[in-house]
């Protein structure tokens, strides 16, 4: 068994990740640290774990595994801070270091090897990276990527803005961050880690969804080729990938929720091919892949702890 630790302990990511490692075969949660609620306990912020006896702490312990679940700007701040242990692997789940090189950028189906520093992509980018990354390694990209995408109103985190409240959610639906999300900077890093010479452009519309939690992303571009060749692409690319799943069928959200899977629908028509890739940003997009990135460094099953499934209904 590993020791592990939460930095962060009331926000939506760390709430999963509880849920995640109390069920998980090889970690197990040494402490939940929270600057802001000490003594508090965790079933206080998190109720769907009333079950879980456990208080928040305001002591940092040495442990194997160190999450991060802090808001973007704060992971940095925290380790300026704090002296952690050289032997402890820490996964940022913030924007903090996904552009540093002295960090390795987590994305298990990249298949890099991890030191003891990774960062954990972007929900959004995760996504449209698995869509994109078997276009990327064949270079048959020859043109602009168009991409739209939806999220639900669980990725803009746990603290209440404008946007976020029911009442302004409900019923509606807008774009916001027009083609400059964050996300961006990850996925072009990316595309130019794979394509040394890639120049085309990414145009993403990000949206915002009248929904709870996951994501879904419509992204085509000029293909010369049909559809049997472009499923093979997909199909050979993830065939040793255990949390994607590739076919040509219609998905919905639904199929991904509650889940740490990504499924991809590949269809070509008419001089394009389209992809459609769905996530759960809190899982796949969050929680769930820094789990699989840790279960990938230690040498561990990559499933182990994320055997769950969706609810349809």
């Amino acid at each position: 068994m590993k020791t592990c630790g939460i930095i962060g302990g009331t926000g939506y990511t760390a709430g999963e990740l509880i849920r995640i490692i109390l069920n998980h075969p090889h970690l197990d949660l040494k402490f939940v640290y929270s600057h802001s609620a000490p003594g508090e306990s965790v079933a206080k912020h998190h109720e769907d774990l009333f079950h879980v006896d456990m208080l928040m702490s305001g002591e940092i312990e040495e442990c194997d595994v160190l999450f991060l679940c802090l808001g973007h700007g704060l992971s940095k701040a925290f380790l300026e801070n704090h002296a952690i242990g050289n032997e402890t692997l820490i996964v940022d789940l913030s924007n903090d270091y996904r552009m540093d090189p002295n960090w390795d950028y987590g994305l298990p189906e990249l298949g890099d090897k991890y030191g003891l520093k990774i960062a954990n992509p972007g929900c959004f980018a995760t996504a449209i990276q698995l869509a994109l990354i078997p276009l990327l390694k064949a270079k048959l990209i020859t043109s602009d990527i168009h991409v739209t995408g939806v999220t639900g109103s669980t990725g803009a985190g746990k603290k209440m803005n404008e946007t976020s409240h029911f009442s302004w959610r409900n019923n509606n639906i807008s774009i916001y961050k027009l083609f400059s999300h964050q996300h961006l900077q990850e996925i072009y890093q990316t595309a130019n880690k794979l394509v040394s010479d890639f120049d085309q452009a990414i145009q993403f519309v990000p949206m915002r969804g009248s929904f709870s939690r996951g994501i879904l992303v419509s992204m085509y571009t000029d293909f010369n080729g049909n559809q049997e060749e472009a499923l093979k692409l997909y199909q050979d690319e993830y065939q040793n990938a255990p949390f994607v799943h590739v076919g040509d069928e219609e998905i919905h959200l639904k199929q991904v929720v509650n889940t740490n899977y990504n499924c991809l629908s590949v269809q070509v028509i008419e001089g394009k091919i389209h992809v459609t890739s769905i996530i759960d940003n809190l899982l796949k997009g969050a929680s769930g892949q820094a789990v699989q990135n840790v279960n990938q460094f230690f040498g561990w099953n990559q499933k182990a702890g994320l055997n769950l499934k969706a609810n349809i209904f």
